[in-house]
């Protein structure tokens, strides 16, 4: 039971069986292999995420707007890491829970925040590149702050919508003198809404509008690349090319382009890595039978905190450097980005290193 507690939803499996039935014996060969990708997991990421935070920090005064969701974003991650990856580890070697009632609340309560934090930081970051592309004459935020509106609301609900986890979980004895950190639900619809909850509120609402957003931003690019091959036959036939239709194709840069296949990769990647984890959830609750008990099923739910270890290195691969990138190069892209989202402020607004960069 306490093996196929993969992560912090997969307490199901063990809350679903009556307490006063013994304990079956662990499988120490499943064990080990458990420990080892958790803690290959834990490694990568954290590892991964603290180069990424550092490489954005130390360039924090001239960090892009889109740079400051992915700031964010590792910092969600590495919440996933250290408070969802490392307690599920330490849980797994030990083999019980050990702790007082106020940690057992506090661990599962970061877990969810974890997942939340990490999936609405790449939503917000979507819908940004969403109106960047699709809506390039919005007045953005000018000054490259590490915090903003979507940034905040993004944690906010994060920490409002992990709530329930205090008051569910609780180090509860199980058996005679053996205590674990479960959560008591009513029978049988308790475990069913709560894990089809989770379900919506942190995986089909966020794709859908992920998918949603993207789309259209796809779109757009398409009908401007139209445009700008309709421009450059107008040149080729008549020499010349109309104002109104030049400004068109330029309102979607080179730099743009490179920062919205980055986007697009990292929700690729989200729906990838946590599409297996939701669905072995539902199953497990509305179809429960002994394939829900299984190593594979274990593994599969182990997996999906993958998503924490590739969005640092997705980002610094579309730097164009790993793990560091030139200054040139990114202070390039930061400069041609700004000047797309920002369409609306003017060049004499803007501060004189930014002037010079863009110059």
């Amino acid at each position: 039971c306490l093996l196929a507690s993969a992560l912090q939803l997969s307490w199901l499996l063990c809350t679903m069986k009556n307490f006063s039935f013994p304990i079956p014996e662990r499988d120490e060969q499943l064990a080990q292999v458990e420990i080892a990708v958790l803690g290959v997991i834990f490694l990568t990421a954290s590892v991964g995420n603290f180069i990424l935070i550092l490489v954005l920090w130390r360039r924090r005064r001239k960090i892009s707007r889109m740079y400051v969701f992915m700031l964010h974003l590792s910092i969600a991650d590495l919440v996933v890491a250290f408070f969802q990856v490392l307690p599920q580890l330490i849980w797994d070697i030990t083999e019980v829970f050990i702790g007082p009632d106020f940690l057992c609340r506090s661990i599962k309560y970061l877990q969810l925040l974890g997942m939340f934090a990490s999936t609405y930081m790449i939503v917000v970051m979507t819908v940004d590149r969403y109106q960047a592309v699709c809506y390039p004459m919005v007045t953005f935020q000018k000054k490259r702050a590490l915090w903003n509106i979507p940034i905040c609301t993004s944690w906010s609900i994060s920490l409002i919508l992990s709530l329930p986890q205090v008051f569910i979980f609780s180090k509860t004895e199980i058996s005679p003198g053996v205590f674990e950190c479960w959560g008591e639900f009513i029978q049988p619809w308790g475990p069913r809404a709560y894990v089809t909850w989770i379900f919506v509120v942190i995986f089909f609402v966020p794709s859908a509008i992920l998918i949603t957003c993207q789309v259209k931003i796809c779109r757009k690019i398409k009908r401007n690349m139209y445009v700008k091959n309709q421009n450059e036959y107008e040149v080729t036939n008549q020499k010349q090319v109309l104002p109104s239709r030049a400004s068109s194709v330029n309102c979607i840069s080179k730099a743009m382009i490179k920062t919205v296949k980055m986007t697009v990769v990292t929700v690729v990647a989200y729906v990838l890595c946590w599409s297996p984890f939701f669905i072995a959830q539902l199953w497990s609750v509305w179809f429960p039978s002994v394939v829900t008990e299984g190593s594979a099923f274990t593994i599969i739910m182990l997996l999906g905190n993958l998503n924490s270890c590739t969005n640092p290195w997705i980002y610094m691969y579309f730097c164009g450097h790993i793990p560091y990138c030139t200054n040139k190069q990114l202070e390039n892209i930061s400069a041609q980005e700004e000047s797309v989202i920002t369409g609306s402020i003017h060049l004499v607004d803007r501060d004189p290193e930014e002037n010079s960069t863009a110059a």
